[in-house]
């Protein structure tokens, strides 16, 4: 595999656990921002836990 590859594979767990805390912390806002907003909050937090579970299946 070529080094740069290797390097973006290694650190994809890394970002993908990043964007994982921010959409959580988004979903959260949302949520409590009410005003029309709850559902995208709801959306904001199920894709963090899909995201979660990709991680757990990288790193298996």
């Amino acid at each position: 595999m070529h080094p740069v590859a290797e390097a973006i594979a290694a650190a994809a767990p890394a970002i993908a656990m990043v964007a994982v805390f921010m959409l959580f912390a988004g979903g959260v806002v949302l949520i409590r921002r009410g005003r029309g907003t709850r559902n995208k909050g709801l959306l904001m937090i199920v894709c963090a836990a899909v995201l979660l579970g990709n991680v757990l299946i990288w790193t298996l």
